[in-house]
């Protein structure tokens, strides 16, 4: 598809438009030695601007059949809006069918290559430096569901997804799914898209998107920061496989702290990191409208507001979500595809077709996403 040929382009504003010639000199056409990730749609690039300056060059592949309008989406929805927490958007390339976007470099990638991922990172999370990221992704999301018009729902909020820049300071990235919700709408029902353990039960099997499902996902994101492992991992005894379920077994014993990261040594704030985690499981309770809004979760971070113990329920767990029949639609064969390279086992289930005895459509299509920087 040509994408200059698309009416939808048109409504492309307040960014500056890149020509890909400049774009192929900045990444010294686009060599493997410069390349830093890879995502849903394409592969991401370092590369130097013309006016000096190191930015993240996002190459939407030519076959993505979904690419266009996630592209459009992205430059939409982060053209318009600007904080500390949120990645900044410097241009895009809308030249002949090359679909590219321009964003500022973050030196230090993303949670999931540094915090959680199998290559051991010379980054030192200590307790102040996790405390400080769960701050300020819950900043940068309160932001985005309570601070605009329309809000926006950011639907694929996880560990790849959030990046770090030289001091360590997270970054949300990856706006290609955000869905922006008018403010007489309570909910929208969408197609289901994201990251399997990262879910919402009430999107994943309904499609109900609201903000509190990002909530869900940070509240899973804030455990997985806290204890320094992805939320699914099936090398682990049975048990431990997944962390939210954990969580709430640990939480129950009233023996939280002992999912706190060992590599931390001991040298953290006992207290202060069974609150965040307590958190964690006050965002992933299964009833949506239990889960606190994320300028409430700022506040409990950040010690303004005390956590209260009774409000704390059971979440809605993956374990449970993962018992859904995989099964045909009607005169179909189930097919489930596994995409390669995936950075967890959390998202090895690729499309599939989800059915369960309580929902009420006959199938709920799930598109768990691919992992990149951007």
């Amino acid at each position: 598809m040509n994408i200059s040929d698309d009416s939808e382009v048109a409504g492309i504003h307040n960014v500056k438009l890149y020509t890909y010639k400049e774009l192929r000199n900045a990444t010294e056409d686009f060599s493997t030695a410069n390349k830093i990730g890879e995502g849903g749609f394409g592969s991401v690039y370092k590369g130097k601007l013309k006016d000096g300056r190191i930015a993240a060059i996002k190459v939407l592949s030519a076959e993505s059949r979904q690419g266009v309008k996630e592209f459009l989406t992205e430059i939409n929805v982060i053209s318009e809006i600007e904080h500390e927490n949120l990645v900044k958007l410097y241009g895009c390339c809308v030249e002949g069918n090359h679909r590219i976007l321009v964003y500022n470099y973050l030196e230090n990638n993303s949670l999931a290559q540094t915090l959680l991922g199998e290559s051991h990172s010379n980054i030192q999370f200590s307790w102040r430096t996790r405390s400080k990221i769960c701050i300020g992704v819950a900043r940068g999301l309160a932001f985005l569901h309570e601070d605009l018009r329309p809000y926006i729902v950011h639907r694929d909020i996880k560990a790849s997804n959030i990046l770090l820049d030289k001091d360590l300071t997270p970054k949300i990235s990856d706006f290609g799914l955000a869905k922006l919700i008018p403010p007489n709408m309570t909910h929208v029902s969408t197609r289901v898209a994201g990251t399997i353990g990262y879910l919402a039960p009430e999107y994943a099997i309904r499609g109900q998107l609201t903000r509190k499902a990002d909530i869900y996902s940070f509240g899973v994101l804030l455990v997985e920061i806290v204890s320094g492992r992805c939320n699914t991992n099936t090398r682990l005894p049975i048990d431990e496989q997944y962390l939210l379920e954990r969580t709430w077994e640990l939480y129950e014993r009233k023996e939280l702290v002992g999912l706190v990261d060992t590599s931390l040594n001991g040298d953290f704030d006992a207290e202060e990191a069974c609150k965040f985690l307590k958190i964690g499981l006050l965002c992933t309770q299964d009833t949506p409208k239990l889960r606190p809004y994320m300028s409430t979760v700022v506040k409990l971070l950040t010690g303004k507001k005390d956590v209260d113990n009774s409000k704390i329920t059971k979440p809605g767990l993956i374990s449970d979500f993962m018992d859904l029949k995989v099964r045909p639609p009607p005169k179909a064969k189930p097919e489930i595809k596994t995409g390669s390279n995936m950075s967890s086992d959390s998202e090895k289930l690729g499309e599939s077709t989800l059915t369960s005895g309580n929902t009420t459509s006959a199938a709920t299509t799930l598109t768990a996403s691919y992992d990149g920087s951007i």
